[in-house]
């Protein structure tokens, strides 16, 4: 097909990829244009665009199904104007910490934006071993100042309305509220486990009291529309190296409790705290766990100084508002443990684990402190104490 002739959705190939570049003045019309699909996700097709192998730039295509189920799986592709319209508010608030926007097309689903290929994705870099000295620093900032500038806390109530309405998301929530706060915690077909751990699901399965937290914390995710959540921030949706972080992927964006992308993040770095054996770099992880949550809530105080709601200068109301994030942050880490344990989408800090035993010791750690996070969360005050909890849970 020829690219300009478009006038409703197609799904791109390589060859068509280039020529949108191209149509788009990113290129030269006669420029010996590279590109290859990278996307290895599970609902978009991503082509990274370059000319004589330099920086080139990246189109990311939203597909109107699953891409890890098929056409059987519908989806719209309206994600697409949110992840945009979320990463170019999110470069106004945390500027330097998401990829630049260049355009986008609703109409093809499309969004071109900066070539990060000289990151690496975190989750592969801590797998590996490698440092990220900014990490916690970069992550704290981001969260603070993306959750502060989009609440009622910062916006004027009409322009806070006006933001829930255009990030209203209803499909991906509706992936979230299934495969993150319902699947894990029955005997679901998307359920995905080694037959050994089926003895502890069952436990979980059967465990009412569990059943009733998680139903608090997915009504939580429901029905609080706190701040423009990132809504999938994990250690594969971030690239970074020594120097940079970049958060990336907001397509699940929507209004929600502030806690919930703080949750993930944590939860998604226990994982390495669980995985590795030396207690020194055990203890890295738990360093940026515990920097990550002080930079956030130093940073997301420093704002709040600045709200003109009147009870934001009532004593002890700030202090609420952090500690309810987060317990709730530590309830929403326990869940995101154990659907990533035993629920649809694995981690390849788990499964990539070699030695079925040492495997298997290691999902049953992350779901027993998935568990203890979620039943206790009421009972933490302090990150020290959230993270010794991870620290005994991982020994």
């Amino acid at each position: 097909m020829s690219i300009k002739a478009i006038s409703s959705y197609q799904s791109l190939n390589e060859q068509t990829a280039k020529e949108l570049a191209v149509n788009l003045n990113f290129f030269e019309e006669d420029a010996d244009l590279t590109c290859c699909e990278i996307g290895d996700g599970n609902l978009n097709l991503v082509f990274r665009i370059t000319e004589n192998a330099k920086k080139g730039i990246i189109i990311k295509q939203a597909l109107p199904y699953a891409k890890v189920v098929g056409e059987s799986w519908p989806l719209t592709v309206d994600r697409a104007r949110i992840e945009a319209d979320a990463l170019k508010l999110q470069e106004i608030h945390a500027p330097g910490l998401v990829p630049q926007v260049y355009h986008s097309d609703d109409l093809l689903a499309v969004t071109v934006m900066e070539d990060l290929s000289f990151l690496n994705i975190l989750r592969a870099g801590l797998i590996n071993g490698d440092p990220f000295p900014h990490l916690a620093e970069d992550i704290g900032t981001f969260l603070a100042n993306t959750l502060y500038f989009t609440s009622d806390y910062a916006l004027h109530p009409f322009k806070k309305k006006e933001y829930v309405k255009n990030f209203s998301n209803p499909e991906l929530c509706k992936i979230t509220e299934d495969l993150v706060f319902t699947d894990p915690f029955f005997n679901s077909e998307t359920n995905d486990f080694e037959e050994e751990l089926l003895p502890l699901l069952k436990e979980f399965w059967n465990d009412f009291s569990l059943k009733l937290e998680v139903a608090k914390l997915k009504k939580i995710f429901i029905t609080e529309s706190e701040a423009l959540l990132h809504g999938d921030l994990h250690t594969g949706s971030i690239f970074a190296d020594e120097k940079h972080t970049k958060v990336i992927d907001p397509e699940f964006a929507f209004y929600g409790p502030i806690g919930f992308d703080i949750g993930q993040f944590i939860a998604n770095l226990t994982f390495q705290a669980i995985t590795r054996e030396d207690i020194t770099r055990k203890e890295e992880i738990l360093l940026i766990i515990t920097d990550t949550w002080k930079v956030f809530s130093e940073t997301f105080s420093k704002h709040w100084q600045e709200s003109g709601d009147a009870y934001t200068k009532v004593r002890g109301y700030l202090e609420y508002v952090l500690n309810k994030a987060f317990q709730d942050s530590a309830g929403f880490s326990g869940c995101e443990l154990i659907r990533r344990t035993a629920g649809l989408a694995h981690v390849e800090d788990l499964d990539g684990i070699e030695g079925k035993e040492k495997r298997l010791d290691a999902k049953r750690k992350s779901l027993s402190l998935g568990r203890e996070l979620i039943l206790n969360r009421h009972k933490l005050s302090s990150i020290e104490e959230l993270t010794e909890l991870i620290r005994n849970h991982s020994s």
